[in-house]
């Protein structure tokens, strides 16, 4: 592939990706598929997607000041702190991840996440309807593994947090989501600063596609309020599948 398509390939992705990210989420089953196909090996590619995705969480995270003003101060220092431990701790599980290993994983991590999101309306009214206010030890544990599996895999990241606010008692959707864009912001800044102090992140291309993350995203929010949620929810669902289907087709080929 030369360079031109190349380009064209990654902007396309991350631009998409932005898209989807303000609209229903699943950007990254564009971006990692695309760094993947351009030559990239896997682990930096997961690494590289993040940076390339995480420009969008900080503009979520800022929609929503009031709902998380209205947070005791207490309480979002401390979840920020254990998203922030457990970002890094994933990003350096998959730093240590030999290679052959993680190729093997990906798909498997693809369908979970394709899974999940499939799921994300369904699992967000049974937690909705559950019986909340889980301890705050079991919070804190819950939010401790969501945070490390986001910073060893993004995909499906928001609705795993969505879903464990739900399950813990947190009854407004809006601070449901607030928190939700708030921590996932605070393990994927940490997560990509890990990957960048390891080495892993193709700097070029990373760059490249959070410029287009970003305009996508732009977009996604106008989008968002023309086109039906259902359809793009079926087009990420579709992608997310196709997807792991071809990389489990790599890995038994590999």
């Amino acid at each position: 592939m030369d360079a031109l398509s190349q380009f064209l390939l990654l902007a396309t992705a991350a631009f998409g990706a932005g898209v989807l990210n303000a609209i229903a989420g699943g950007g990254t089953f564009l971006t990692f598929p695309a760094l993947v196909y351009t030559g990239v090996p896997p682990i930096a590619a997961n690494a590289t997607s993040a940076l390339a995705v995480s420009p969008g969480y900080l503009g979520s995270t800022l929609g929503f000041r009031p709902e998380l003003a209205a947070q005791p101060r207490s309480l979002l220092v401390r979840e920020m702190l254990i998203c922030a431990v457990g970002g890094v701790a994933g990003a350096l599980l998959l730093l240590v991840t030999p290679a052959k290993v993680f190729e093997g994983v990906v798909p498997w991590l693809l369908l979970f996440a394709t899974a999940l999101f499939a799921l994300g309306p369904s699992i967000a009214r049974w937690a909705g309807s559950a019986d909340g206010g889980a301890s705050p030890l079991w919070r804190n544990v819950g939010l401790a593994v969501v945070a490390v599996y986001g910073g060893y895999f993004n995909g499906g990241l928001g609705i795993l947090l969505m879903a464990l606010y739900l399950l813990v008692g947190v009854t407004q959707l809006n601070t449901v989501n607030a928190l939700k864009n708030l921590n996932s912001f605070v393990l994927s800044v940490l997560s990509v600063v890990a990957f960048a102090i390891g080495g892993a992140i193709v700097w070029k291309q990373a760059l490249l596609m959070a410029v287009f993350a970003t305009f996508g995203g732009f977009a996604g929010a106008r989008l968002a309020k023309r086109l039906p949620v259902a359809w793009v929810r079926a087009i990420v669902i579709v992608t997310g599948l196709a997807m792991s289907v071809l990389f489990f087709m790599r890995s038994s080929a590999g």
